[in-house]
């Protein structure tokens, strides 16, 4: 008898620690916002799992030649199935007139994320808002509230990202007391829509997407905004992933190019749920 349970203990330690990897193993899968693209899919993370987004860095080059940078470093929590809450710290540079530089917090970024349903003949549905609260030197005058209506769906092929996205807030409120709009809250304006396409090569643990996105500036008078955009999402380990993008603005006030990278890491919640 203890012959034969000291064959099945560690066999089921195994199988629940493959079980656990093979969850971590598909967060190259996962398009979330701003990694490398801006257009998500409609999933969540697993739950109980904990993901935290390792200083995930945005680079803008203006026609001009002005360089600004955003680092937002996030946590990402799985608490309830098919629901994901984020909070984000976003550090920016950025340039203004006449030479300045500020280096500082551009407030606090709160989101959740709720997948509607899993995919069958339809897509998958989902529903996130964000807000983002007053912080720091560069973070908004006060609270930006945004929503979101995300639509996946997956061929034998490719599969398919349509996002739609709404900001209310004021033109003064998304220029934070310098009046300079940071890297970080680039994905400010009065509405976003964008449609993304990617291909998953399972075997390699690797993912390639595209997208096209066009945009409504808060600044008045300011031409709409019309952005394309790619990159790839890879698995380095079972619970470490790694991403890089870039992109190019077609039309808009500012034309240029712009760079994505970053990096997560999956964990699970300290404690077993009691059955």
């Amino acid at each position: 008898m203890l012959a034969k349970l000291s064959r099945v203990v560690p066999a089921l330690l195994l199988g629940h620690l493959a079980a656990a990897s093979a969850e971590a193993q598909t967060d190259y899968f996962n398009t979330d916002a701003g990694r490398p693209i801006r257009v998500e899919d409609a999933y969540a993370i697993e739950r109980r799992a904990i993901e935290l987004q390792l200083a995930p860095l945005r680079l803008e080059r203006e026609r001009g030649g002005a360089y600004r940078w955003g680092v937002e470093p996030e946590i990402a929590l799985g608490l309830f199935a098919r629901t994901q809450i984020e909070i984000g710290f976003p550090m920016v540079h950025a340039e203004g007139p006449r030479g300045t530089r500020t280096t500082a917090l551009a407030g606090l970024e709160m989101s959740a994320l709720y997948n509607l349903n899993a995919e069958t003949r339809l897509p998958a549905l989902a529903l996130a808002a964000d807000v983002v609260m007053p912080a720091g030197p560069l973070g908004p005058s006060t609270s930006i509230p945004t929503v979101k209506a995300i639509a996946t769906k997956t061929f034998p092929w490719a599969r398919f990202h349509v996002n739609g996205q709404m900001t209310f807030a004021d033109d003064d409120a998304t220029g934070g007391t310098s009046g300079i709009v940071p890297p970080a809250n680039a994905e400010f304006s009065r509405w976003m829509a964008g449609v993304a396409i990617d291909k998953t090569l399972p075997l390699r643990a690797m993912l390639f997407t595209v997208e096209v996105v066009t945009s409504e500036p808060f600044e008045a008078g300011a031409a709409r905004r019309l952005d394309v955009a790619g990159g790839s999402r890879i698995q380095f380990s079972p619970r470490v992933a790694f991403d890089a993008g870039g992109g190019y603005r077609l039309r808009g006030d500012e034309p240029g190019w712009f760079l994505t990278t970053g990096a997560a890491v999956a964990i699970g919640f300290p404690w077993a749920p009691r059955r």
